[in-house]
């Protein structure tokens, strides 16, 4: 069976937190695939400093690259399993997950395994999400426990969400290695001149460089 992971987010930038969180989430479930969807308008931020939507798909691209020329030969086998999508890029309006998830089911089947991946603070705002309730019974919702996370969002999501349904979205929580590395910290960063080397991958760091990007 394709299991797929769906990873969407602005990726303002993609940076080694969320690189790791999807290898672990990709280990624990046993996905085949883990595709990262940069979107064009995230409908539950409102960011005045969102960069352009091809730059962060740019940059994406470059950080899940493997076999580049400046990459080392000796690339971890789990690396090969992330790829690329510009669907939430390229369409218009707010990217809604319910639309992406049923873009995927349509293009990959019914018989392909689709899961979800969100960050633990996301998970509260669940119940504010379109279509939440088909959502969480057309795919997976896999929750990457992040530093800070705490285990009272619970009776917060019995409004929105079935006893079976949280079941399933408990057991879903995988704990994820504590990498506290903020998109919003490395933007301050470097409108300031200060360094973001270890943050992101080097690929990404000279592409930000080269095009003067949140300086």
């Amino acid at each position: 069976m394709d299991k797929v992971g769906l990873f969407g987010g602005s990726f303002n930038p993609i940076h080694h937190g969320h690189l790791i969180a999807a290898r672990a989430v990709a280990e624990w479930a046993g996905l085949t695939r883990v595709v990262f969807l940069p979107c064009r308008q995230p409908p539950h931020k409102h960011e005045n400093d969102l960069l352009d939507g091809a730059h962060r798909g740019e940059m994406v691209k470059l950080a899940i690259a493997d076999g580049g020329t400046s990459k080392p030969a000796c690339q971890t086998a789990l690396r090969s399993i992330f790829s690329f999508s510009d669907y939430d890029l390229t369409r218009q309006g707010p990217s809604f997950t319910i639309d992406t998830v049923r873009h995927f089911r349509a293009e990959l089947g019914r018989d392909a395994e689709l899961c979800w991946i969100i960050g633990a603070d996301s998970l509260r705002e669940l119940p504010t999400w379109r279509c939440v309730t088909e959502l969480v019974e057309e795919c997976r919702i896999i929750t990457a426990a992040r530093p800070g996370w705490t285990t009272d969002v619970w009776d917060d999501l019995r409004q929105a969400f079935t006893d079976d349904q949280i079941a399933r979205l408990r057991s879903d929580v995988v704990e994820t290695p504590l990498i506290d590395i903020s998109a919003t910290d490395i933007r301050r960063r470097i409108s300031s001149g200060r360094s973001v080397r270890y943050l992101m991958p080097e690929e990404v760091i000279c592409y930000v460089r080269e095009n003067n990007l949140y300086s």
